[in-house]
């Protein structure tokens, strides 16, 4: 962010964020930990903090650290596993947890059993060619610190011992395998954001706004980005100042991206993919199963369409969920407009558009099968993780909605992304996030960077550095080549938030 003179007369804020999700709560939380005279202006469209994707029912995943997401370790064609992704999203799960241990230490967050919990993360999966899948990637995590302890067993009774759900009535002369990391977690990212909304709103230089929308973005010679905001409770449009601009609004960033106007927005387009879930309601049933179990997913699937039979715990409950089941919609936001899509689609991203589409025609017909999934359809699919599954127990829930990112390529001339992709401009003055999974999981480390992106000067500053190593004690240390420094704040961040050994 290239400093400036501003018009003394006309008050401007250091930060704007837009979106009440995980992510701007967290960057305020980070900013405010390195200058708490800093001021900070916040707007969100609808009327409650983490409403849409950071909510717990709208999120496909609490607490991604790889454990147990398959589609994290692809098989290479000489049949050897790659677990480059897997260490890197494990490494940045660590690196969330960190922050939260320091927040706890320092007060910020007092109650952390309010948001994260220790479960098993288990893989599952059944068929002689994937059992040895999951023991060949079994043996290649071993050899990183950051999967440790992990488990494997072919043996159908060790297995009904981890997951009895699971294994009641499966047939036992098909191979089964699983893999079982103790150490896994349960996020409530819905909690954990508004316990962080909570602290950022209460200190000083913080006004954060509800129902307001921003409409446009002008950046001017001076620096400054005047936003326009239209407060939807009484209809008035006024417009504030800004030094930096933050966009995450989830399914919202990329027609917010477009409108700054910024070059590297160019070429950037989404596509819409939506979710439901099977939700239990049997209690005797929910309290049998302990553990987040995914598997293999379908092919042409989407990262955020895993099938997973996940215990979670929500608003001091006890759940348990299975799917998602995918289905497209053609709006960016749970609750955004049908006319989403549509509105996205500019001169300098049809092409992209049309490439990337033409590429992925396996996905599409993928989610025309998912919308188009009788009743009897989605319980064949619970039974293949939980054969003994009473329809009468199951009621389907709406879920999340999630925007792929696609972007310009050189050679193939526009690719689906389903990853996370950050958007700076070449002066860091604005960023927006784009993208889903694995999202939440990895919001401290995706703003660590961008504040090292967007605040270059102050980031290599000793007292910012100091402060980095103070919240994150890894800060510039990879760990997964150091099995001391992994297991060491492991322990710190154990303690800190409470979690079982």
């Amino acid at each position: 962010m290239t400093p400036s003179t501003p018009n003394p007369d006309k008050p401007v804020t250091d930060v704007i964020v837009i979106g009440a999700g995980i992510m701007s709560a967290t960057l305020c939380v980070l900013l405010k930990a390195l200058d708490p005279t800093l001021t900070i202006a916040g707007y969100e469209r609808l009327d409650a903090v983490a409403a849409e994707s950071s909510d717990a029912w709208n999120n496909a995943g609490t607490g991604h650290s790889a454990f147990c997401e398959l589609n994290y370790t692809p098989e290479r064609p000489d049949g050897s596993i790659d677990i480059s992704k897997a260490d890197k999203i494990a490494e940045q799960f660590e690196v969330s947890k960190q922050f939260w241990a320091s927040l706890a230490l320092e007060g910020v967050l007092p109650d952390p059993e309010s948001f994260i919990r220790t479960i098993p993360h288990m893989s599952f999966v059944w068929g002689a060619a994937n059992v040895e899948y999951l023991r060949k990637r079994h043996a290649a995590l071993l050899h990183s610190p950051l999967f440790h302890g992990m488990e494997f067993s072919e043996d159908p009774e060790q297995i009904a011992q981890w997951i009895p759900l699971v294994m009641e009535g499966r047939d036992r002369a098909t191979p089964v395998a699983a893999t079982r990391m103790p150490i896994g977690t349960d996020v409530n990212f819905g909690a954990l954001t508004r316990a962080l909304s909570n602290h950022v709103k209460s200190l000083p230089g913080v006004d954060f706004n509800l129902n307001h929308e921003v409409e446009d973005f002008r950046h001017k010679p001076d620096g400054i980005w005047r936003v326009k905001v239209r407060n939807l409770a009484t209809g008035e449009s006024r417009k504030v100042r800004a030094r930096f601009v933050f966009i995450g609004a989830g399914g919202g960033s990329l027609p917010l991206l477009e409108k700054s106007g910024i070059p590297e927005a160019n070429g950037f387009g989404g596509f819409p993919v939506s979710g439901q879930w099977l939700k239990c309601r049997n209690p005797a049933v929910i309290a049998r199963h302990e553990a987040k179990v995914y598997g293999k997913p379908a092919v042409g699937s989407p990262p955020m369409s895993m099938p997973h039979l996940d215990s979670r715990q929500i608003n001091g409950q006890k759940e348990l969920l299975f799917g998602p089941y995918a289905g497209f919609s053609t709006k960016f936001l749970k609750r955004g407009s049908y006319t989403d899509l549509f509105r996205s689609i500019e001169l300098g991203n049809i092409r992209p558009l049309l490439y990337a589409g033409a590429r992925n025609l396996g996905l599409t017909k993928y989610l025309i099968g998912q919308v188009l999934q009788s009743p009897e359809e989605r319980t064949a699919a619970l039974r293949e993780y939980y054969p003994g599954a009473n329809p009468a127990d199951w009621q389907l829930e709406v879920a999340g909605q999630r925007v792929q990112v696609i972007k310009k390529d050189k050679k193939q001339g526009g690719v689906l992304e389903f990853g996370t992709e950050m958007v700076t401009s070449a002066d860091g003055s604005i960023a927006a996030l784009l993208g889903a999974s694995p999202g939440a999981s990895t919001a401290v480390a995706i703003m660590l960077d961008l504040v090292q992106k967007c605040f270059p000067e102050r980031a290599k500053s000793p007292e910012w550095q100091a402060r980095f190593k103070q919240l994150v004690p890894s800060f510039g240390q990879p760990l997964a080549n150091d099995p001391a420094l992994t297991a060491a704040v492991r322990e710190r961040s154990r303690e800190a938030l409470k979690l079982d050994a």
